[in-house]
């Protein structure tokens, strides 16, 4: 017990990194074992006992936030008026369109200045992407939508959908529309009815959603608590097994990604704070980090969003009626980190088949990249998915297109890790943003004590 009580004294933050740094320490380690001694079916053997206790974690985060974004949702739209409700989230999407446009832009000009794969032999990059041609060619034959309109109509349609299919299957987008629907329905009672009985009666259902986020809130303390432990085993995991991935010819790559990720992360997101508000805006995104290093690890916004939401509420003070609305919507649109991802592989591929691409080459680029981005949420495999509609749009063939995904394959696990994490800071950006033009922020105590 005195263990406990000295684990649960230590702050989240220290413990979580503590298991980030031993978890990739220990995977490194078991990956250079496994190459140098010969020992890859004991690695692999001692992984698939340890695995699960790095999984569970992710499947206890997404246990409960389809509970929480329901909640969340219905409390929020049915809490704020109506008329602040529409400006605020007008202000939110907004918001999100915007940064994604300006994320897409630097990411296709920092693809053309890392330049993968400039100068390479494509016979090089075959042997490395025939390792995984097979899931390739798996993903390339799943139902997704492979085309821009495929997928624009998938997110409007995936907005109306049976709400108990959604909840059931855990459609955000689905549980999102009927949230807000049914949220607004709420308020719009309260606010036309002259029966105060009805009034009170739709008062207690919206004061009941405010509660079962109470109750989740508490959930997700007890799941964070063992949130060092998961982050230990999940990172051991991907340390062990992907080790290889971060060498070669997928160094310009990574560090593309990475460092356009980072960029976003800690100098335009800041700077943009600092330009709009003259506040230090390292102190908003430290008192986030729980909901950053969560992502980093899990690699779901999906997955991270409870942490956000608390984060959002309780360290940014920004009200619960906004944080409920912009965050799920965030997780579900808003993928300023794929824009960083997406061009890097194209430019990567242009490169490999030899394809000379114009200025309006890549402004189509930029704006196809948003709009993709925008269904990232509604498609199974993600960024993945989305590659085959980038690659196509630059007339690319199935088979040119099956090699680039390969090699996507083998380093995305990596990359997926700084792009979720750049996903959420703009999420949490953007909310905390809105937040105060809409003076939609009980008490920044201490955050805005400190002027730039």
């Amino acid at each position: 017990m005195k263990l406990l009580a000295w684990y649960l004294r230590v702050s989240l933050v220290k413990r979580v990194v503590c298991g980030l740094l031993l978890g990739a320490s220990g995977g490194a380690a078991l990956w250079y074992a496994s190459s140098a001694w010969g020992v890859k079916d004991e690695v692999r053997q001692a992984m698939r006992c340890c695995s699960p206790f790095g999984t569970v974690f992710i499947s206890l985060l997404k246990m409960i936030v389809v509970p929480t974004v329901f909640f969340s949702l219905v409390g929020g739209a049915s809490s704020l008026p109506l008329k602040r409700l529409g400006r605020a989230g007008g202000k939110v999407v907004l918001w999100y369109f915007a940064t994604m446009s300006l994320a897409s832009a630097f990411g296709v000009t920092l693809a053309l200045r890392v330049n993968p794969g400039a100068g390479a032999s494509l016979d090089g990059w075959r042997e490395l992407a025939a390792q995984l041609g097979a899931q390739a060619q798996d993903l390339a034959r799943t139902e997704a939508p492979k085309t821009l309109a495929a997928v624009l109509e998938n997110l409007l349609l995936g907005f109306f959908e049976n709400p108990f299919h959604a909840l059931a299957e855990g459609n955000f987008l689905g549980i999102i529309g009927f949230a807000i629907l049914f949220g607004i329905s709420i308020r719009l009672v309260i606010e036309s009815t002259g029966d105060p009985r009805l009034r009170g009666h739709m008062q207690a259902l919206a004061d009941l959603s405010n509660a079962c986020m109470l109750a989740i809130n508490r959930i997700i303390d007890l799941v964070m608590n063992y949130s060092p432990v998961g982050v230990f085993f999940l990172t051991l995991g991907i340390f062990s097994v992907y080790g290889p991935a971060i060498l070669g010819p997928y160094v310009s790559v990574l560090l593309g990604v990475a460092s356009g990720s980072l960029l976003l992360v800690f100098v335009a997101y800041p700077a943009l704070l600092a330009l709009l508000f003259r506040r230090n805006p390292y102190r908003v995104l430290a008192a986030v980090r729980e909901a950053l290093l969560l992502a980093f690890v899990t690699r779901s916004s999906a997955a991270t969003l409870p942490v956000s939401i608390r984060v959002c509420e309780e360290n940014l003070k920004v009200h619960r009626e906004l944080a409920s609305f912009a965050l799920p919507l965030g997780a579900t649109i808003n993928m300023d980190g794929v824009c960083i991802h997406l061009p890097m592989f194209a430019i990567l591929a242009a490169n490999l088949f030899g394809l000379r691409l114009t200025f309006a080459d890549l402004a189509l680029m930029t704006v196809t990249t948003v709009l993709a981005a925008v269904g990232a949420g509604g498609v199974p495999g993600g960024s993945l998915m989305l590659l085959f509609i980038i690659l196509g749009s630059l007339g690319l063939d199935p088979s040119q297109i099956a090699v680039i995904v390969a090699l996507a394959l083998g380093i995305n696990p990596i990359l997926d890790m700084f792009e979720t994490m750049c996903n959420v800071t703009g999420d949490v950006m953007c909310t905390y943003t809105v937040a105060t033009l809409e003076g939609l922020i009980e008490d920044e105590g201490g955050l805005s004590a400190h002027t730039v």
